[in-house]
């Protein structure tokens, strides 16, 4: 099961969308450092250890476990171009049966945030979760003021759902956030469900 999910790749026009390798520690968190003013005030208060190899080699096991589960599919965006980590994003909570949905979350370093990168990652993976995961919704939220989040994900397809109270902490604060959500347009995909 593991070769399987070594082997997770999408492929864009501009990036490689990959599982984390233990190689990819000093980019990523380098990324993630130089980038914190930019993505804190939209994340949970990340913990003391966060930017710990031993902390990055937790989040390569379970992307690998949950990837050879099918309960998230994690990756990071790499430029083909240069080899440069861009950011990440995530298909987590997949749920299969009935609901046969998963949910979004992304993060992108603060130097190639409004260069269409995460459009084209977004656009990527849900199209795989439609096609190649058999998924009918793929879910997002985010906070309502974060202009950035809501119109990306509204130029990727995703509608306006309405509001979930306390949904997440974020910055140490239970936060309302906005719901999205893109479905699948044939709405055909096996429930497994007899």
């Amino acid at each position: 099961m593991l070769g399987a999910a070594r082997r997770v790749r999408i492929e864009t026009e501009r990036m490689t969308l990959r599982l984390p390798q233990h190689g990819d520690f000093r980019a990523w968190s380098t990324l993630r450092d130089q980038s914190a003013p930019f993505l804190t005030p939209w994340e949970p208060i990340w913990a003391a250890d966060h930017l710990s190899r031993k902390a990055f080699t937790s989040r390569i096991y379970w992307a690998n476990r949950s990837t050879s589960q099918g309960t998230a599919l994690p990756l990071l965006l790499i430029r083909r171009a240069d080899g440069a980590l861009l950011g990440a994003i995530t298909l987590d909570n997949i749920r299969r049966g009935p609901s046969q949905a998963g949910t979004l979350g992304y993060w992108m370093g603060q130097a190639h945030a409004r260069q269409g990168y995460m459009r084209e990652a977004i656009l990527a993976l849900v199209h795989h979760a439609f096609t190649a995961m058999d998924l009918s919704r793929v879910e997002a939220a985010c906070l309502p003021e974060n202009a950035a989040s809501r119109g990306v994900l509204e130029k990727c397809g995703f509608k306006y759902e309405g509001v979930a109270q306390s949904y997440l902490q974020i910055a140490g604060r239970w936060r309302n956030h906005v719901l999205y959500a893109n479905l699948r347009s044939d709405r055909r995909g096996r429930t497994d469900v007899g």
